[in-house]
């Protein structure tokens, strides 16, 4: 399911929390949730939350949900 090198495309919500710091989660993947104290510490924190989200599924033996894309990056030099 997850392959070295792919990348996702998710919806994310980036939620302001009124104690402080961010949380962002992702209504296409509930179980991706992570946080930090500012919005790009918080979004850098993604990739770990999607990471285990991924490796839930697999340890399931599930399919990620509908609405998940996966593409393979650009290698010649283009924006990733």
């Amino acid at each position: 399911m997850n392959r070295p090198g792919l990348l996702y495309r998710i919806p994310l919500t980036l939620s302001p929390q009124p104690e402080g710091g961010y949380t962002v989660t992702s209504t296409a993947l509930p179980e991706l949730v992570t946080e930090g104290d500012t919005a790009r510490e918080a979004l850098a924190n993604v990739q770990d939350a999607l990471q285990a989200a991924i490796e839930l599924y697999q340890d399931l033996g599930k399919a990620l949900p509908k609405g998940i894309e996966s593409q393979q990056p650009v290698q010649d030099g283009g924006q990733v």
